[in-house]
């Protein structure tokens, strides 16, 4: 059993910051890539970011390269998304273990995900 659970959602203003968490618990697994996605009511999960586990080589989507950041430490993967906007607006998920590309939504594992709020 491998659990993935996400923190630090909230409700901001356009501009704001918020620094999200994602800690695992139960089985261990390889690390190679993790990820961050995205989705709103109606539409598709959509990629945010990833990050290569080994060495923390970074990757983004366009829509927030510049704004948002990936990291990690030994324990956590964090996203900081800094300048906010209300088209970022979404439930956020961390995702463990890819099957295909980091940028694919098939990753073995998945968070009960985060709700971002962006108000205008």
């Amino acid at each position: 059993q491998v659990q993935l659970e996400e923190s630090g959602g909230g409700s901001v203003q356009a501009g704001d910051s918020l620094r999200l968490s994602c800690a695992a618990s139960g089985r261990t697994f390889s690390k190679s890539f993790m990820g961050w996605f995205r989705q709103n009511p109606g539409k598709e999960r959509e990629f945010v970011a990833a990050i290569r586990w080994s060495g923390s080589n970074t990757y983004y989507a366009d829509s927030v390269k510049g704004r948002f950041t990936i990291s990690r430490d030994n324990a956590k993967v964090y996203l900081q998304m800094n300048s906010l906007k209300p088209e970022d607006t979404a439930v956020y998920y961390c995702a463990g273990n890819p099957r295909a590309s980091y940028y694919s939504d098939e990753y073995d594992y998945w968070g009960q995900g985060t709700q971002v709020t962006v108000s205008s």
